[in-house]
């Protein structure tokens, strides 16, 4: 208690930190709307300008952007099927759906809700164990469990999305298959390429992120054009919170997705993207009714945003104590520290102890912000779907080439994001996983590497992976998923047979 005060005595000892915290808070949720546009890249742009500020208002900037720009890429995933970032793509599942029947304010309501108890309760474990789980984190998990979370993962959620299993994990496989193209983690060969420079560095998931769940959506309303009856439903649209009795039927699915974001937001590399979807695949896979996920399921947005939110504070754990970042953003977060003179560590706790409560204060009172602000931030932005599709569209092709090209400025991506947006129009038409080849290539390049790095510590012994606890732990885990959807998958079949 006496730290909390201490953090909270500093935020509000003197007016411009508050001035910083509430630019931090709006700016972060904006960037995070915008498709492509990240918190990183505010984060990026923003990092020379920190040599202005001391350490505890640089990274409580950091910290507030973080956690508002992982809630802001929900509410444009949701009304418009468009994630802000990687981390809102499960969002979109159930989210979008909901928005076309009508209930967009429903999934509004519980994105807003959950992504501020995931928050709130990943702040509390930030809080009480950053030093003693990040040494546990660091000490227990290695390349073979690094690779075993991804593969558990990528089993979870590996049908979501396609209208049979078989075409789920086709669709998971192809995008294995696309997170290959480039150099090899290990040799540095360049695979897939065909000559062309655009492909030595891989295909990044940005472009194919918008152009699996933006552009195809665009050719998608060209496609089948759109009512004056469902323009007419949509113009109605405003912000409502579950009811509590909504949320006391989710309490497991809130604690676990939280525990899930937690847990993979402590590990350097994954956060919370495979938090996301590590969520959305427990909730279900959990579920008595898995048949309605992708279809308009208020609880895989609950799970997702819940999930994706809890990563918030884990991603701090190992940032802080042992200088390892868990993100792109807590890597910019740790350029800050360097640019100070610090040197984030063991140490920290008690050498700046009042700087990383500072931080830890912002953080909570960020989340807690969410609640009020994403009301209002919703209900703006809502107001946008009274705007007929024949407008909308046209800009949200433009939003999601601007946001491409702002990546690497590289025209080539764009010609990536418009491919795999016919491809996605192609794909989801056939009832084949766009989310399965985003989440396989998001996570294969990764799990690559730590396959590589896990054979040459082990001297190309693969009993690694049974003789290691968590490891086996995590395998066994994706295994048994894959037999639950196998077997499920037999059983409607002979189901549908009989009948």
């Amino acid at each position: 208690m006496e730290h909390m005060l201490m953090g909270l005595q500093y935020l509000f000892s003197d007016p411009f930190n508050i001035v910083l915290f509430l630019a931090a808070l709006f700016g972060g949720m904006f960037f995070g709307a915008v498709p492509g546009i990240s918190v990183t890249t505010l984060g990026a742009i923003l990092l020379p300008f920190t040599v202005y500020l001391t350490p505890a208002q640089a990274l409580m900037v950091y910290g507030v952007m973080y956690c508002s720009g992982t809630y802001g890429g929900a509410i444009m995933a949701i009304l418009f099927n468009i994630p802000g970032a990687a981390e809102n793509a499960p969002t979109a599942f159930d989210g979008y759906p909901l928005t076309k029947q009508g209930k967009a304010g429903l999934a509004i309501g519980a994105a807003v809700t959950c992504s501020a108890i995931g928050g709130l309760m990943s702040c509390i474990g930030m809080m009480l164990g950053t030093d003693a789980i990040a040494r546990w984190a660091i000490v227990s998990f290695g390349p073979p469990e690094m690779f075993a979370v991804i593969f558990c993962g990528c089993a979870l959620a590996s049908t979501m999305g396609a209208s049979s299993t078989l075409k789920g994990w086709l669709s998971l496989a192809f995008g294995l298959l696309l997170a290959t193209v480039g150099a090899d983690p290990v040799g540095g060969i360049f695979r897939y390429t065909y000559g062309s420079v655009g492909l030595m560095g891989g295909i990044s998931f940005i472009p194919l992120l918008l152009g699996f769940f933006s552009i195809s959506e665009v050719f998608s309303n060209a496609s089948i054009g759109v009512s004056k009856e469902s323009i007419k439903a949509y113009s109605n649209v405003g912000v409502e919170f579950p009811s509590l009795r909504t949320f006391w039927q989710q309490r497991v699915n809130i604690l676990r997705s939280a525990g899930c974001g937690f847990c993979c937001g402590m590990l350097p590399g994954l956060g919370a993207t495979l938090a996301a979807f590590m969520s959305y695949g427990f909730a279900r896979s959990t579920s008595k009714h898995p048949e309605r996920f992708g279809k308009g399921e208020l609880a895989g947005v609950i799970a997702s945003e819940t999930g994706n939110n809890a990563a918030t504070g884990g991603a701090m754990i190992p940032m802080l104590a042992l200088g390892l970042p868990g993100g792109s953003t807590t890597a910019l977060m740790l350029s800050v520290f360097l640019l100070h003179g610090l040197e984030p560590g063991p140490l920290i706790m008690t050498q700046q102890t009042q700087m990383v409560w500072a931080v830890f204060m912002a953080m909570f009172l960020a989340n807690c912000s969410i609640l009020g602000l994403g009301y209002v931030a919703s209900k703006t932005v809502t107001s946008l779907l009274r705007i007929p599709t024949s407008f909308l569209m046209p800009f949200i092709f433009v939003l999601s080439c601007i946001g491409t090209y702002a990546l690497r400025n590289s025209v080539f991506d764009v010609c990536i994001m418009l491919v795999a947006g016919l491809f996605g129009f192609l794909v989801k038409r056939h009832g084949y996983s766009a989310a399965g080849i985003v989440l396989g290539s998001i996570l294969g390049s990764l799990g690559e590497s730590a396959f590589a790095k896990t054979m040459q510590m082990s001297d190309y012994d693969w009993t690694i992976f049974l003789t290691r606890p968590f490891c086996a732990f995590f395998i066994g885990a994706g295994f048994l998923s894959l037999g639950i959807i196998a077997y499920r998958s037999l059983k409607s079949i002979r189901v549908a047979t009989h009948h």
